[in-house]
């Protein structure tokens, strides 16, 4: 089952990532990836959706679904290194898997976030993802 990234939300102020199920009156229904558990969060909330962020390279911003693909290739089938891991590692991962990222704009606060999100991912859902050429051809 592909994953649609622009389903999956990051709340500020909350562990892990949810899956979006539905609109509620005062805000939205989402169940968490790693226990299944809903929750509704309000309108104050600060919900972020998967593929509304990106990263910054020195060209231009690469979306977190390329960076995902980016990480599995340069994994090659091998665990994730853990979120908490160390500094060193986490650079070296993402010079080999995005040589390109903006050294000044994108720090190993957020290298540590993308990790942890793409194990996330890796465990609870798939990091096979749908594209927006899929998503037209499926409503057409």
């Amino acid at each position: 089952m592909k994953t649609d990234l622009s389903r999956i939300l990051a709340v500020t102020g909350q562990h892990g990532l949810f899956r979006y199920v539905a609109q509620a009156r005062n805000g939205v229904i989402a169940e968490s990836l790693e226990t299944g558990r809903r929750t509704v969060f309000d309108a104050h909330s600060r919900i972020t959706t998967l593929a509304d962020i990106a990263i910054y390279t020195n060209e231009e911003e690469l979306k977190l679904a390329e960076v995902f693909t980016a990480l599995q290739k340069t994994l090659d089938g091998q665990a994730a290194p853990s979120a908490k891991a160390a500094e060193t590692e986490l650079v070296a991962l993402f010079d080999k898997a995005v040589p390109n990222y903006d050294a000044d704009r994108f720090h190993v606060s957020h290298m540590r976030k993308v990790v942890g999100w793409y194990s996330e991912l890796e465990k609870y859902a798939s990091l096979d993802f749908e594209t927006e050429d899929g998503e037209q051809n499926a409503q057409a």
